[in-house]
């Protein structure tokens, strides 16, 4: 067998640079697609509030069961918080001076994982005024948000009265989550 040589021409030196450089390109727009394991995001669930059950004794208060259904729009236009599906069960009462609602969401993305956060009204973020109807704590999720944790206070935006809906009715719901993956 000869000795093969091989002589590197300039055609076939920027072929491979070219290529080589491609290779690396593609490494960093998958660094880029590649989720965070931490920040801040805004965003903003649009919900449809639907009364289950009440129990009123009048002049005395009142505690309603409700289910809410929407989903998520991030405000940055980032996938982190966008394009979720959001379900929440809550309770509201009042009774004499006291008026708060509890409960608890799970958001669904594309994938089927999930994030789970409890929330009360009367945890309000005073360092954040605008969004002073509550504060969700995420507690935990599954898939690619395992180990998630944080805090979102948020606000509530009444929207329009529901045509015939029968007690239903529609509020935006925006937060600021500070979130992190562990």
């Amino acid at each position: 067998m000869k000795n093969a040589s091989f002589a590197l021409t300039a055609p076939l030196a920027a072929a491979l640079l070219a290529g080589g450089l491609i290779v690396l390109a593609s490494g960093v727009v998958r660094a880029e697609d590649a989720m965070a394991i931490k920040g801040t995001t805004p965003y903003v669930t649009h919900f449809i509030f639907r009364p289950v059950q009440s129990l009123d004794v009048k002049g005395v208060g009142s505690a309603t069961l409700i289910e809410a259904v929407g989903a998520t729009q991030n405000m940055k236009g980032e996938k982190m918080f966008d394009k979720m599906a959001a379900r929440c069960s809550a309770l509201s009462v009042e009774s004499g001076d006291k008026k708060y609602i509890d409960g608890a969401c799970a958001l669904t993305d594309a994938d089927g994982d999930v994030i789970f956060s409890t929330f009360d009204t009367r945890d309000v973020d005073k360092s954040q005024p605008d969004l002073n109807c509550g504060t969700h704590v995420i507690t935990g999720g599954s898939g690619k948000y395992k180990g998630i944790s944080g805090r979102e206070p948020f606000a509530c935006q009444a929207m329009p009265k529901l045509a015939g809906a029968g007690g239903y009715f529609a509020m935006d719901i925006p937060h600021n989550t500070s979130w992190e993956i562990k």
